[in-house]
């Protein structure tokens, strides 16, 4: 049972450096992770009664 509990959290130790690595190299290999920008106007009711 230990030696599950040690291979699941070297694992997710893994998945974590590889999702670094990716954010990180991600945009070298063509991927965007900016948001898209758009300008946004709502109006405003103020109650100042």
């Amino acid at each position: 049972m230990g030696r599950l509990i040690k291979y699941l959290f070297f694992l997710v130790v893994l998945a974590g450096i590889a999702l670094v690595a990716y954010a990180y190299v991600g945009p070298f290999l063509g991927a965007d992770f900016s948001p898209p920008q758009e300008e946004v106007r709502q109006p405003v009711i103020l109650n100042a009664d």
